[in-house]
């Protein structure tokens, strides 16, 4: 089952049209009106598991809670290409609702961490908009979100020098996942040298050997698999 492990996050017998009841008084989040449509379930993922393959009917609508999740695109040349890096709060596997009928998937989503979301139906998510344009609002607004965190992953990847893109890769990073202190910038993820060079489109050595010269220049620190960014401003000066 692709390193699911699901409960389900409301009885059947709830309706998604009840969301329609609620004031503009009492605003709720986007995480809350995916929980109460029908056939919504949390899930948990395990680190480097499948949530969904190419191919796979997109029946179902992602919202994160906790972790990060890798949209990637496969091409017929095998070629694996990372096109986001989510983080909490994200939307995604919203194809069927852009297309308005059954749809496949064509990107593969794997958790980049250990993952918590909140999923439901595409066909409750569509009931739940024309019952309540508040609905489409919030998803119009998770959707921006992503697609500013994709366009921002493809310009990180533009850069032909593996140097750069490394160092652009583990910017992006500082911005959605770090974590200020005294030191710097703790990127709060596990991150193997391995995970780093299937998002980044590189080998594990090319990464080790990179990330050794930024350690060795003073820029960053590794522990246990964390990255702090000593510096990002030195960064990103160093390579652009």
């Amino acid at each position: 089952m692709k390193g699911f492990s699901r409960y389900s996050a409301k009885s059947s017998g709830q309706m998604a049209g009840s969301i329609s009841n609620e004031t503009s008084l009492n605003p709720r989040t986007l995480q809350e009106v995916i929980r109460e449509l029908e056939g919504s379930n949390n899930e948990s993922v395990e680190r480097s598991k499948t949530i969904f393959f190419p191919g796979d009917p997109a029946e179902r609508v992602y919202l994160i809670r906790r972790g990060a999740v890798r949209l990637s695109r496969v091409y017929e040349s095998g070629e694996e290409i990372t096109v986001a890096l989510l983080r909490e709060n994200s939307l995604f596997g919203v194809l069927s609702l852009l297309t308005g009928h059954r749809s496949d998937r064509f990107y593969h989503a794997v958790a980049f961490t250990r993952v918590e979301m909140i999923t439901a139906p595409a066909a409750s998510v569509r009931q739940a908009i024309e019952a309540d344009p508040t609905v489409g609002l919030l998803l119009l607004q998770g959707l921006s979100s992503r697609i500013l965190q994709t366009e921002t992953m493809i310009e990180t990847l533009t850069h032909r020098d593996m140097s750069s893109r490394l160092v652009s890769f583990l910017l992006v990073l500082c911005r959605d996942f770090g974590v200020p202190g005294e030191q710097g910038i703790t990127i709060d993820l596990r991150l193997s040298h391995q995970s780093i060079a299937e998002a980044t489109g590189s080998t594990r050595v090319t990464i080790t050997r990179l990330l050794g010269d930024l350690k060795n220049s003073g820029l960053v620190e590794i522990d246990r698999k964390k990255i702090t960014v000593l510096d990002p401003i030195a960064l990103a000066k160093r390579f652009n």
